[in-house]
């Protein structure tokens, strides 16, 4: 573990439906700098992802993105955080993000966010990192997946150990204190030279 816990927030790059979502994002930002952790982030300033990232510069947390050129050149990046790293692929942009982070936390989002999880998910399954995974189930967001969740072993696919390396809350502080209390079991090397 490092001195000053670096945590990786997967996130929207939209609002959402429900204000509930912003809501969330905030306070995960918010208890970031609280905390006096770091953030590790995908670089955006819309949506979620510039919400949270704003929180946590707002509360004096140092706020690292990692984006790749291409959405740069849409002009999507952040251009106030403290480090913003471009990169030319999407696999390098995951991989940095990884290799700067201790944590690994899932808010409300789209089709990224659901790959992004399921991915750092895997390669803590497969032992490409033991770092702690969170999923933050603001406003009932993630209800239907982690039924499908449980579908999953109940039905032979991932065993019950797999199933139980997803942490989840609802709410942002008792998420972030589980995460807390996981991180110092972190002890292996990190190996993502086969991804």
């Amino acid at each position: 573990m490092t001195a000053r816990l670096s945590l990786c927030v997967y996130c929207g790059s939209r609002e959402g439906a429900t204000p509930a979502f912003a809501a969330a994002a905030r306070a995960v930002g918010a208890e970031i700098a609280r905390r006096g952790w770091q953030l590790v982030y995908g670089g955006g300033r819309a949506g979620l992802m510039g919400l949270v990232a704003d929180a946590a510069l707002a509360g004096g947390a140092p706020v690292v993105g990692v984006i790749p050129r291409s959405l740069m050149q849409r002009e999507v990046g952040h251009a106030g955080l403290t480090e913003l790293h471009v990169v030319d692929t999407m696999h390098q942009r995951k991989r940095l993000m990884a290799e700067r982070s201790d944590a690994f936390v899932a808010l409300p989002g789209g089709i990224g966010t659901f790959e992004e999880l399921f991915e750092v998910w895997t390669w803590r399954q497969l032992g490409y990192h033991d770092k702690p995974v969170g999923l933050l189930n603001a406003a009932g967001y993630y209800d239907a997946l982690l039924a499908f969740l449980q579908q999953t072993v109940e039905q032979g696919f991932v065993s019950p150990p797999q199933h139980g390396l997803l942490q989840v809350d609802g709410d942002p502080a008792r998420l972030l204190d589980a995460i807390a209390a996981a991180v110092p079991g972190a002890t292996a090397p990190d190996d993502y030279r086969a991804i």
